[in-house]
């Protein structure tokens, strides 16, 4: 680790609270994180989860602001965590504990919101967690900036047996103007200076300089502003940072305060969890330092919108929508073949067509066609080939485990299949055709019957040669 700039030790030295020593924030920062996890809810439960886990030497600790978030350790490193069965199954996310705040301060005030928006969503880690917490009902706009984030944040909404989120690849100030007074509920989890992130990152603060946390407080107040004119009156917006100065966190939320008055008041999160009270400031924000929870820095401010406000509207450039309601009969033929292979009844969702694929889209998602790009809607359940639909991994992923039509494999197999292999299986019956594979109740994906062996229809971009049998 780079040692801390002088400048950044006086900074932090003159806005640190009395009760808390520097001496702390530095020797917290250079510690290592400790792991952290979140089950995924749209799976499993926390409690089967922790019974399915503890046999093979995992401990878990509850994290007290997310329910289903636990700091863990295990009986054996070895095996990254990202290399285990349960995770490429999608039953759980790694994340740090204290991003877990944001999503979770969202959930405490917010009462069923049917459209919410994530500003700024890659890895994906707070849009997985908003997904969990809405059970894949509603609306979730997720916003990426980074188009090469695109990608891997849709494999995890994919992993996870997400479908409730549409993506957008924005600059986040555009949606204010574009969609004004649109969502329930926003989070603008803003880009920052990352003073928060030592642990996980020892030089994250090698180019820190106080022009540059100016520079980027004036892009986070840009962004609030928008979020804040995306909202709808009466809608909850948390913003959020894993920075420790005031600039980038009080005083961006003070900035839209004095800009709106009236319209702005601040939300206490003081009894957001138990020992909240340690972090939270005088506005009720949180204000979290790294020795506080053993945990990274952060911030997470929640702000109410009481009013309307005027906002100048601007049309942005949409080109041709490449897709249309499905027919009736293209959607009786797609349940007809669901039901008739595998048992399974389509999913909630609007059925939208484009060329000769099938896609399940978000519940509302009429409302934001027209108004904004969207770079990938809900996701893909068939294409219509000659011979008939051939349907995708998504869809077995979300709904498969409840087919008749299944091969239930061991661990070892679990991972050959992960691993993209075919999986040699004993065939009496001398069954032909499409097969769900399961490791525990869970579908895995899709496989085909070729004579005494099952042959691997894994996508190929998620097949992973690291998969160990050993969690």
């Amino acid at each position: 680790m780079s040692p801390l700039k002088p400048e950044f030790i006086k900074v932090i030295s003159e806005i640190l609270p009395s009760h808390l020593s520097m001496e702390d924030v530095i020797h917290y920062s250079q510690q290592p994180l400790r792991p952290s996890i979140r089950v995924n809810t749209l799976k499993i439960d926390c409690e089967a989860f922790i019974n399915r886990m503890t046999p093979l030497g995992w401990h878990f600790e509850a994290v007290p602001w997310c329910d289903n978030g636990f700091w863990l350790t295990r009986d054996d490193n070895r095996v990254q965590l990202g290399n285990t069965v349960e995770h490429q199954m999608g039953l759980f996310y790694i994340q740090e504990a204290s991003s877990m705040m944001p999503p979770a301060a969202l959930a405490y005030l917010c009462d069923s919101p049917e459209m919410v928006l994530d500003v700024a969503s890659a890895p994906g880690s707070k849009t997985t967690q908003i997904a969990a917490w809405m059970g894949n009902q509603g609306l979730l706009m997720a916003n990426e900036y980074s188009a090469s984030r695109i990608k891997s944040l849709h494999a995890n909404l994919s992993r996870l047996g997400i479908s409730n989120v549409n993506l957008t690849h924005f600059d986040g100030r555009v949606f204010g103007a574009t969609l004004p007074e649109q969502f329930d509920a926003i989070l603008l989890d803003a880009p920052c200076s990352g003073e928060g992130t030592l642990r996980k990152d020892p030089e994250s603060l090698s180019n820190w300089s106080w022009d540059s946390v100016l520079e980027i407080a004036s892009t986070q107040q840009d962004l609030i502003d928008s979020a804040f004119k995306a909202l709808k009156p009466g809608g909850t917006l948390v913003y959020s940072t894993c920075t420790l100065n005031t600039e980038e966190n009080q005083k961006v939320c003070h900035w839209l305060k004095n800009k709106y008055g009236d319209a702005v008041s601040w939300c206490s999160l003081e009894s957001l969890f138990d020992g909240a009270h340690a972090s939270v400031t005088d506005e009720g924000f949180l204000h979290v330092w790294p020795q506080v929870y053993d945990s990274e820095g952060f911030f997470v401010a929640a702000i109410q919108k009481n009013q309307s406000i005027d906002s100048e509207y601007r049309k942005p450039p949409l080109g041709k929508f490449p897709f249309k309601h499905a027919s009736r009969k293209v959607t009786s033929e797609l349940q007809d073949h669901l039901e008739s292979a595998f048992g399974l009844n389509l999913p909630n969702g609007q059925l939208m067509s484009r060329d000769d694929e099938l896609w399940l889209f978000p519940e509302r998602s009429d409302e934001l066609i027209g108004k904004i790009r969207m770079q990938r809607l809900g996701i893909k359940l068939a294409q219509q080939h000659k011979h008939g639909l051939k349907l995708t991994h998504e869809l077995i992923v979300l709904c498969g485990a409840d087919t008749d039509n299944r091969v239930d494999v061991n661990r070892d197999q679990a991972v050959s299949y992960l691993q993209g292999r075919d999986i040699p299986f004993d065939n009496p019956q001398k069954r032909k055709g499409e097969v769900v594979i399961c490791f525990d109740d869970y579908p895995l994906g899709l496989a085909k019957w070729v004579g005494q062996k099952l042959k691997n229809s894994l996508p190929r971009e998620l097949v992973r040669d690291k998969i160990n049998v050993n969690a």
